[in-house]
């Protein structure tokens, strides 16, 4: 089986469940060491993400806010958002297999492992938005995750961009949503977003290591300091680090961040 061509074609596939269905057999192939790395492959740049028929886009700061978390309006809200997130963080991980050749065969086991991890939490909340009688595509998302992907075409910028920036963002953002929803009155609905929340949470501090190491991989071969972190933030987040008080000390330091990096995201000693 040809490793990038079948990537290719989940990447492209606009259904989520023939694209899980795709990978899951793809997967097992991997696995089972019967996929062909071919040298001279030319990756696509994607002109439009994978979800672009299924769901309305706009601009960030029109994105719908999350009302009331008592209320079904905004429990659907709340589970779109985040299934948006990690359809998307799906993608991503396929794409950082496919489009970056000439790489160790662990490069492509860890964000293989991290695209079956997405698919499952996407699954997870996509269940709750049923059970809601809600659906993925019916509240209108950005596009952030797929430019920020377009934008990156370097193994360095990815890794720095998506694991070490974005995803490492959601280690600071998901505690305080948790914070909010444990001080709401108890339901079923609240108490099955909340454990859906600590298993995404718990299990995204292993995909930002991943990141980290690869993202220290590609420091080595490139020669470069790892303070170019920050150059490259710069460079595409020029308002840099959004909650500086708010960062997940533990999560990220468990997750390859040293105490030098978060003292400059926090602007003082942290550890």
């Amino acid at each position: 089986m040809s490793f990038y061509k079948e990537l290719e074609l989940i990447l492209q596939s606009k259904n989520p469940q023939e694209k899980f269905r795709l990978f899951e057999d793809f997967y097992k192939k991997f696995q089972a060491n019967e996929c062909h790395f071919e040298e001279d492959f030319i990756p696509k740049k994607f002109d439009a993400p994978s979800y672009a028929e299924i769901c309305t886009t706009v601009p960030p700061q029109q994105v719908p806010k999350r009302s009331n978390l008592t209320t079904e309006e905004g429990q659907v809200k709340l589970l779109h958002a985040v299934a948006h997130i990690e359809y998307s963080a799906i993608d991503l991980a396929l794409d950082a297999a496919y489009r970056f050749g000439g790489l160790p065969r662990e490069y492509y086991a860890d964000w293989l492992a991290v695209a079956e991890d997405e698919i499952r939490h996407f699954v997870m909340l996509e269940s709750l938005l049923h059970e809601l009688g809600s659906q993925y595509g019916a509240v209108a998302v950005h596009d952030a995750l797929f430019e920020a992907s377009q934008k990156t075409q370097t193994l360095l910028e990815r890794m720095v961009v998506v694991p070490r920036y974005l995803e490492a963002n959601g280690l600071d953002a998901t505690p305080m949503i948790l914070k909010k929803l444990k001080k709401l009155p108890k339901s079923q609905m609240i108490e099955k977003i909340i454990e859906n929340l600590e298993i995404i949470l718990d299990e995204e501090v292993d995909h930002v290591k991943k990141g980290d190491v690869w993202f220290k991989y590609a420091c080595e071969r490139e020669s470069v300091s790892e303070d170019v972190y920050f150059d490259i933030i710069a460079k595409y987040y020029p308002r840099g680090f959004l909650r500086p008080n708010d960062l997940n000390i533990d999560a990220r330091k468990e997750a390859g961040f040293s105490c030098s990096e978060l003292k400059v995201m926090a602007k003082r000693e942290v550890c």
